[in-house]
């Protein structure tokens, strides 16, 4: 495996580790400011890391959201010169009010090589798995 490759594979774990978590900060850090973010639970397209954590915010606040596990499976990448396609299968668990419920979905992140070397996400695309 390629530096390159392996950094691109750290970068989304350290994403996937941090929204297992529940680790606000450190999840949000993993995307640029510029983020978009189409999620198959919402009716538009969220335009920046501003919005989404406007929503995320929203939905701690009204639903009781909190993420209690998330496990990645099914792994690969495609790079691109300074961009990489990150492609898994997740299942979550959260809680909504104190209620567990579990998903499993598709997701697709797009990562982008920043100038201090970095791969910082750009665009996340999650789809229900059926």
């Amino acid at each position: 495996m390629n530096s390159t490759l392996e950094s691109v594979i750290a970068a989304a774990n350290r994403l996937i580790e941090a929204f297992g978590r529940h680790d606000v900060k450190a999840y949000f850090a993993a995307f640029a400011p510029n983020a978009t973010f189409i999620f198959h639970n919402l009716d538009r397209m969220l335009t920046n890391r501003e919005e989404y954590q406007a929503e995320w915010r929203l939905w701690e606040e009204r639903d009781g959201f909190r993420v209690v596990g998330c496990r990645s499976s099914d792994q690969r990448v495609h790079l691109a010169g300074d961009t990489a396609i990150f492609t898994h299968r997740v299942e979550t668990k959260v809680e909504f009010n104190g209620e567990p419920t579990e998903t499993e979905e598709r997701e697709t992140i797009v990562f982008e090589k920043a100038a201090d070397g970095a791969w910082l996400a750009v665009h996340e695309h999650l789809s229900k798995l059926s």
